[in-house]
């Protein structure tokens, strides 16, 4: 773990001695890092206590990596996007800008498009989260069949093989999930779709604008 914060700004890392810091909406561009009464434009902050393993990691600009973080190479974090205090980056992570992986969120093999937001203990493998999804707390997308084989989706017009042995879930943009809902493997959900709290959705094909509950 990382002993004290750093500051990263136009490609070089350097010791927060001397900064202030104010870290207020990281996605709206409100984090601010001053060395010597000087704003250090477009500077992202690292925590102490922060994990970072393997050379293949790209931070943007503006971003913010809470305390207990662990990332593994490769991954890259997208400008003003917020890694929250717990979250684990398990590799070959794309998160865009603006986005947020929570506190014990875990990430692996998945994409976050900009402003996705998984704020509060998530599960996200294997998974597409499309512009502007928001997951409620203790979401989980399941990415592994009980059974061994490969992820089927089911379609109206039957099911399609994936040929993928973990495939967790796409979600269109807009797309909301309610406090610890779960996906089935091989889930799709459209644009602007909402499911509620509590809910398990089965693998499948949903189109824009369901409610699934």
């Amino acid at each position: 773990p990382l002993a004290e914060p750093l500051i990263l700004h136009n490609g070089s890392l350097a010791g927060a001695e001397g900064c202030r810091l104010v870290c207020d909406d990281v996605t709206k561009g409100k984090l601010a890092v001053y060395r010597h009464g000087q704003r250090l434009a477009g500077a992202s902050v690292i925590m102490a206590g922060v994990v970072l393993l393997g050379n293949r990691i790209k931070i943007g600009r503006g971003v913010l990596i809470e305390s207990g973080a662990l990332i593994k190479e490769p991954a890259i974090i997208g400008d003003s996007s917020e890694v929250r205090q717990g979250a684990y980056l398990r590799g070959y992570c794309l998160i865009g800008r603006r986005c947020v992986v929570g506190h014990t969120t875990e990430v692996k093999h998945s994409i976050f498009l900009n402003d996705a937001k998984a704020g509060h203990f998530a599960y996200i493998g294997d998974s597409i989260l499309g512009t502007a999804v928001n997951l409620g707390a203790g979401t989980k997308l399941a990415n592994l069949r009980f059974i061994r084989g490969e992820v089927m989706v089911k379609t109206p017009d039957g099911a399609i093989n994936s040929g993928l042995r973990k495939f967790g879930a796409i979600f269109g943009d807009r797309t909301q999930t309610g406090c610890n809902a779960v996906t089935s493997p091989g889930t799709v959900i459209g644009r602007a779709g909402i499911i509620m709290p509590n809910t398990t959705v089965p693998s499948g094909c949903h189109p824009a604008g369901s409610l699934i509950k």
